[in-house]
């Protein structure tokens, strides 16, 4: 079963969503290109210890302070997507990648000779669980902003929070 809960973020509403195992989703509700991509109909509005942690997460990350512990999640995407998330779990708290990187180090632990950059970003493009898992921490070649399913605007705001550095 798949439950849902609603949060109040300063940059909008937050929509999250958890099963018996962990986290499996959280989107901003506004502007959003896949607001609840992979949620079920079935998905039930109650609360949840996840929950529970996910909102301490979210208070103190809002607070412009790293929250220092990552809530249960719940990976429920193919194996690439999942190793993709997992990188992205990686990157610090106020620091940025590119994804020519992230491609890089797929390739390396794939035991490949290179990685295509647009899979990574097609990958990262699907980030069903977005903050907790800091897909907008990713930037192109150039350091400049790229890509955010909840919007440029919003991923700079998130980048200013955390004090990092970017090019708009």
């Amino acid at each position: 079963m798949i439950y849902t809960c609603r949060y109040a973020s300063p940059l909008g509403g937050i929509l999250l969503a958890a099963d018996d195992v962990g986290l499996t989703g959280l989107w901003f509700t506004e502007n959003q290109r896949r607001l609840g991509q992979g949620l079920s109909p079935e998905a039930v509005e109650r609360p949840s210890p996840f929950f529970d942690a996910a909102v301490r997460w979210l208070d103190t990350y809002f607070t412009g302070r790293d929250p220092g512990f990552t809530p249960p999640l719940h990976l429920t995407g193919t194996e690439f997507r999942n190793r993709v998330g997992e990188m992205l779990l990686e990157i610090p708290y106020g620091e940025t990648t590119t994804y020519g990187e992230i491609a890089r180090r797929v390739a390396e632990a794939r035991g490949l000779a290179r990685m295509s950059s647009r899979a990574v970003g097609g990958a990262v493009g699907r980030n069903p669980i977005s903050l907790i898992i800091p897909c907008h921490r990713v930037l192109g070649s150039d350091g400049r902003l790229t890509g955010y399913g909840g919007g440029l605007e919003r991923k700079a705001a998130l980048l200013r929070l955390e004090n990092a550095a970017f090019r708009s």
